[in-house]
């Protein structure tokens, strides 16, 4: 067994994270950089340190899940987001089922929610938002964010749901409130179902193709059938029909 293979043994061990289904390469270049930085010589010496030290095990899983997020990134999908799939969902259900898969510090669901204020008060809004890492939930439920965070938020937006505090911005109360947080592993956790919105963004990018697979089939299990799944855009899913999609819209796909 290699050095790799009985660190991924380990880890899987240690955390149910089964670290296989992640592209290789990747992994391991992101992986190595870390434990030279911290003075480590192998992914076995890594290893042992990783059982004895929480703070590095954190530092692990964050470099591991890739937190990268903004509010309204890719603005134009929210803009579709926004005038066409939420109204459609809507004529069925005013109380939507809603689900930020892999949320990451929490900008995507706090987005939702703000995209989904144009047709709902607050009040009626929820979003379940989940990620493998409970640091970045952590920074997520306190909702505190860099101005480039904001770039593309509305200019309306921003002033109505953020309050400025030195070089930062704060997500209201009330926007924080619709999004309950959890910890969930997309690749080992058993998923809810009946959502009419699942959203899952530039996360399988870093899946191998058989760990995509799994996870595309289980998005739909969770689905509502005329639910939506809400995709990034290097992740265009080229056989939705194999998962019982048809194409909706570019990156956003119905459940038959």
């Amino acid at each position: 067994m290699s050095d790799y293979e009985q660190f991924i043994a380990g880890i899987n061990k240690k955390t149910g994270i089964n670290l296989a289904l992640y592209k290789e390469a990747q992994m391991k270049r992101r992986l190595t950089s870390l434990y030279e930085k911290k003075g480590y010589r192998s992914f076995v010496e890594f290893l042992q340190a990783l059982e004895r030290d929480r703070d590095l095990m954190n530092e692990f899983l964050d470099r591991m899940t890739i937190n990268v997020s903004e509010f309204y990134r890719n603005g134009k999908r929210w803009e579709i987001l926004q005038n066409k799939i939420f109204p459609l969902l809507l004529q069925s259900n005013k109380r939507l089922k809603i689900w930020s898969a892999a949320c990451s510090t929490g900008e995507e669901p706090y987005t939702i929610s703000m995209v989904l204020s144009h047709h709902l008060p607050l009040s009626q809004v929820q979003v379940i938002a989940t990620d493998l890492d409970e640091n970045v939930i952590q920074k997520a439920k306190l909702g505190l964010y860099p101005e480039r965070s904001l770039a593309e938020v509305p200019y309306d937006i921003k002033t109505k749901y953020f309050v400025q505090e030195g070089s930062f911005y704060k997500v209201k109360d009330e926007i924080k409130r619709t999004v309950n947080y959890k910890k969930h592993n997309l690749l080992n956790d058993q998923y809810e179902s009946n959502y009419d919105l699942i959203v899952c963004r530039n996360v399988m990018i870093y899946f191998t193709e058989e760990a995509k697979d799994q996870i595309y089939h289980k998005f739909s299990r969770a689905l509502r059938p005329g639910g939506i799944l809400f995709v990034g855009s290097t992740e265009q899913i080229f056989n939705p029909a194999q998962y019982g999609f048809e194409i909706e819209d570019t990156f956003f796909y119905r459940k038959k």
